[in-house]
């Protein structure tokens, strides 16, 4: 039977909650300041409508905070008109180019505002991993550190010998399956044994990066026995419903699910457009970096070394850090260094 375990890291400036499944990390949540309270997924805010796109089958709204979201429109429902004040909730967080979905509640009154915030972290952590505790401290920065690797990374091993690569494009998520060096009998077995295997890393992995969406899976091998793998992805992807609908395996080898979007991508919340850490991301590693040579070294004098957008942005943390450590840490920004290039030494 698998087992769930929930941790919450707290570090300055982030909150970052984490399931393990089974002892490997099935979903990383971040929670930031300066994130907007009506943009949690399961908030509720009264919103004002600004326009309605009848060719999109939408209205876009304006949320409490100058904070915006897209309202889908149902063809059996009325339609709000423009300017109408409508209680709404977020079903999807916003992704990268995309604004967040709202579900409409009904009709209101008066200015955009917050009417209900959505579930606080340590309540989704223990409603996901269906516990009562979870642990802080050590554990859960070690937690939380090494499900942030996971998820930044595209190529993931199998268990028993094989990989999957995860790569999310604008369109889907491409999910490449291959046996590599695995063993144990002749070549249909071997990739029958890949595929079973690569499905539930498959659905553990999705979910720990919140990637939604239209998934195209490429099997390994040829002659695939349809019934074990399409039962697979039903159990493997069962904690995602409701909203998984799955296709046949193609005459190509290939298999088509999608996913509900409900979180934001880890990536987005990590990566930029460009695919290093954005300079927030930097700085906030930075800062748990310090405290934890701070704890090594603790009488020691820390130098902190950084790109000059991550010390930028390193900024507002600083008096939270002083508070934290004492005034005995330095920042020192280094031109024409990546945001992800970050170094902190004691003397």
């Amino acid at each position: 039977m698998s087992r769930r375990e929930a941790f919450l890291d707290t570090s300055v400036g982030e909150r970052r909650g984490v399931i393990l499944l089974d002892g490997r990390p099935e979903r990383l949540l971040i929670e930031r300041d300066g994130d907007s309270p009506a943009l949690r997924l399961g908030a509720r805010s009264v919103a004002r409508v600004r326009t309605v796109e009848a060719a999109f089958a939408a209205a876009f709204l304006d949320l409490p905070d100058g904070a915006e979201a897209m309202l889908p429109l149902r063809a059996d429902a009325p339609r709000p008109v423009r300017g109408a004040a409508v209680e709404v909730e977020i079903r999807g967080e916003a992704r990268r180019g995309k604004l967040a979905t709202a579900w409409l509640l009904g009709e209101a009154s008066g200015d955009p505002r917050l009417t209900g915030a959505g579930p606080a972290l340590e309540e989704e952590l223990k409603a996901l991993a269906k516990v009562d505790t979870m642990q802080i401290g050590a554990a859960a920065r070690d937690a939380a550190d090494e499900a942030e690797a996971e998820a930044l990374a595209a190529v993931h091993p199998l268990p028993g010998g094989g990989s999957l690569a995860i790569e999310p494009t604008r369109a889907l998520t491409a999910i490449d399956i291959d046996t590599g060096e695995r063993t144990g009998g002749d070549s249909k077995r071997v990739a029958r044994a890949a595929n079973l295997a690569a499905v539930t890393s498959a659905a553990r992995l999705l979910r720990l990066k919140g990637i939604g969406g239209l998934i195209v899976i490429d099997l390994a091998g040829r002659g695939h026995d349809a019934n074990a793998i399409l039962s697979a992805i039903r159990t493997a992807f069962g904690p995602d419903n409701p909203g998984v609908a799955i296709g046949p395996i193609s005459r190509f080898g290939t298999v088509e699910l999608t996913l509900p979007r409900r979180r934001a991508p880890v990536l987005e919340r990590l990566l930029g457009p460009a695919g290093g850490l954005t300079a927030q991301s930097g700085a906030l590693r930075l800062a748990r970096m310090l405290e934890r040579e701070g704890r090594t070294s603790p009488g020691g004098r820390l130098t902190a070394a950084c790109a000059p957008a991550v010390a930028e942005a390193f900024k507002p943390l600083a008096p939270r850090m002083t508070d934290r450590l004492g005034a005995r840490f330095a920042l020192e920004d280094r031109p024409g260094w990546p945001t992800d290039r970050l170094e902190v030494t004691a003397r």
